[in-house]
């Protein structure tokens, strides 16, 4: 191995040097192979006295002008691939019809006439094999190969075009190495590709270790989500760092690189696979109609924006208090907006409060929408635990006054985001999802009560899910965060589940829903089993290449430590009051109908909880959100901060 200072002396050398000593190289070459040449024709080397130095200056005098003219030494050596070799191959055979021309067919005296066919052969491989020598010794993968020994060794899964693409970059940077590829394609097994083996997915165990891989690079952006996760799944105890290319369609803006590696989508880890839209739902209430979503700068929000700017919106409407979140949503829309092919408005953000029915009623007077999509909400429940006046406040005071206005404005389709955790609720926050849904059904008989059949009324409905993954507050940025910080990994109970599905699908959902609602409806997809928490942490150590530490494992590197439920916290996670839902349009969507209270039952409790919330009561709004809501069950003492405060001043 040549010395590191050396190959980076030869390195900077001026261009027109290294040009000049590649020439030198390639005249020496000449005299070589026509010395070599004469050996394998005759059998022993010429004599110094009987050399051919005629076919020596011939040989010389046509190589050197035809190299420069095929542009042999404006490529970089070092860098030289399959092009180069062409290069080489074309400038070859441009250099062997005039030499075997004058030795072979017209003949020289004193040299054997099969020279004019060995000496090109001879000097071709000759050539070539400096260009080899030149890469080897001075292409950064291979003069760092030394110095590489402490970088990552991986394998790339896929042979395809991006897998190739990925290997090119891994080849150019100087972040890992790459030792092998893998793929599912038995014909591929045990061919090379860029001078490295493909694997059979059933020798990775042995080829992990043998190697001492570190990671491995999924390169299947076009596999089926389900192939994807199976992959995932079987490599996760293989004590590897998996990390993975997005779709097809991300890529599309152009070539991989490494930047574009990214941990596994958290919808991988869930054998759960995503519930198709039905494209005429998506549309029914958006297409050519004014749309309003409140909360557009939340997790949800924000994607429901996405979905309905792709779906051609007269107008898009967007609401939020919060200035930053709203600021962002806007400014994603506007590109979105500029870059779509048909011409879309430009969509419009509005600061402003659900709580605040003035400013509300100006935004519905102004804009008059068709469709609401009311997302606004606190979320959080701990957070929501702990400031339970604002809980309601936000929760179902807001609810209700956009509700109202909706009702006043003639707004056709109402669409309330409710929760799973509004199913036998143990917190406030699921207790004030609840509260919100009962207000809407309300609503709806009260509205189906007093309007003649022909008059236009507002259809309410609500839909329950589950966690939105990447939601904010989401435990998969927390867990992967805890994990590169060394752990532990946090989870508040080894046995806790949750239902999961993904912000877009979620978003989806909504907009589905809208379309199908008769009225009073909720609507709840069908999720699957849920996921115990306890075994996400795991799948993500694992797939982090980690090894979980316990008492099976205690030379483990990441512990996955139990704190304790926290205030209001569930074990299981439910959909349903009431058993057996009806089927809805869509295969995947149901109905639920659960018992309601009438408008008049439900007004004097909302006067008794406005007086609650106005005079900053949380005991007295817990006990008149377990009179409403039957079934609220609290599983702890009220822990709102102020009220402990005031309680202990």
């Amino acid at each position: 191995m040549i010395p590191a200072s050396i190959v980076n002396s030869v390195l900077r050398w001026p261009r027109w040097f290294k040009r000049g000593f590649a020439l030198s190289v390639d005249a020496l070459l000449c005299v070589a192979s026509v010395w070599i040449a004469m050996y394998l024709r005759v059998g022993e080397w010429p004599a110094a006295g009987n050399w051919p130095i005629q076919a020596v200056i011939t040989s010389i005098m046509i190589a050197l002008p035809i190299f420069i003219v095929s542009g042999l030494y404006r490529a970089i050596f070092r860098y030289g691939g399959q092009a180069a070799f062409v290069q080489i191959a074309r400038a070859m055979m441009l250099y062997t019809v005039p030499f075997a021309i004058i030795y072979t067919f017209i003949g020289v005296e004193s040299v054997p006439r099969t020279l004019g066919l060995i000496q090109p052969i001879v000097l071709f491989m000759a050539i070539a094999s400096s260009r080899i020598a030149a890469q080897l010794v001075f292409q950064s993968d291979y003069t760092d190969l030394w110095r590489k020994g402490g970088l990552p060794r991986v394998l790339v899964y896929g042979a395809g075009q991006s897998g190739r693409e990925l290997s090119a970059a891994i080849a150019s940077s100087s972040e890992m190495r790459q030792i092998a590829f893998v793929d599912d394609d038995p014909s591929l097994w045990g061919v090379v590709l860029r001078g490295l083996p493909i694997l059979s997915p059933a020798d990775l165990p042995a080829e992990i270790e043998r190697r001492q891989i570190s990671d491995i690079l999924l390169a299947i952006p076009s596999a089926s989500r389900a192939r994807r996760t199976a992959i995932i799944h079987e490599l996760q105890n293989l004590k590897v760092h998996v990390r993975t290319l997005p779709s097809v369609l991300e890529l599309a803006r152009g070539t991989v690189s490494v930047s574009d590696l990214r941990e596994p989508e958290i919808e991988d880890l869930l054998s759960r696979m995503p519930v198709p839209p039905d494209e005429a739902l998506l549309r029914r209430n958006i297409e050519g109609k004014i749309v309003m979503v409140t909360g557009a700068g939340g997790s949800i929000g924000s994607e429901l924006c996405r979905q309905i700017m792709r779906n051609n919106p007269a107008m898009l409407v967007l609401v939020d208090h919060a200035e930053f979140n709203l600021y962002s949503i806007h400014a994603e829309l506007l590109r979105i907006a500029a870059d779509a092919d048909a011409a879309l408005p430009a969509p419009v953000a509005l600061l402003a409060s659900v709580c605040d029915e003035q400013r509300m009623e100006s935004i519905f007077l102004a804009w008059g929408p068709s469709t609401v999509i009311h997302a606004a909400a606190y979320k959080h429940v701990p957070l929501v635990e702990q400031n339970a006046v604002e809980g309601v406040r936000n929760n179902v005071m807001g609810t209700l006054t956009v509700a109202r206005l909706a009702q006043r404005h003639g707004v056709e389709s109402f669409v309330l985001i409710s929760s799973d955790k509004a199913v036998r609720p143990t917190n406030i926050m699921g207790a004030t999802k609840r509260f919100a849904e009962l207000v809407l059904q309300a609503l709806q008989e009260e509205t189906n009560e007093t309007l003649h059949p022909a008059a236009t009324r507002t259809t309410f409905s609500m839909v329950r899910f589950g966690n939105v993954l990447g939601s904010s507050g989401s435990v998969i940025p927390l867990f992967r965060e805890q994990i590169a910080k060394g752990g532990p990994v946090t989870i508040t109970h080894k046995e806790i589940t949750r239902y999961f599905m993904t912000v877009s699908e979620a978003a989806q959902l909504v907009l589905q829903a809208g379309a199908m609602a008769r009225g009073g409806d909720v609507f709840l997809l069908d999720m699957g089993e849920p996921v115990r928490i306890y075994d996400l942490a795991r799948n993500i150590i694992e797939l982090s290449g980690l090894k979980v530490r316990d008492a099976d494992s205690p030379d483990g590197e990441i512990e996955i430590r139990v704190t304790g439920l926290r205030p209001g916290e569930k074990l299981y996670e439910e959909l349903l009051i009431e058993e057996n839902p009806e089927p809805s349009e869509h295969p995947r969507i149901f109905r639920a109908r659960e018992a309601c209270l009438s408008w008049q039952e439900l007004s004097a409790h909302l006067v008794e909880m406005t007086k609650a919330v106005e005079q900053g009561n949380a005991e007295t709004a817990r006990d008149l959100l377990r009179r409403i809501v039957p079934e609220f069950q609290p599983n702890s003492p009220l822990v709102d901060w102020t009220y402990r405060r005031r309680g202990t001043a």
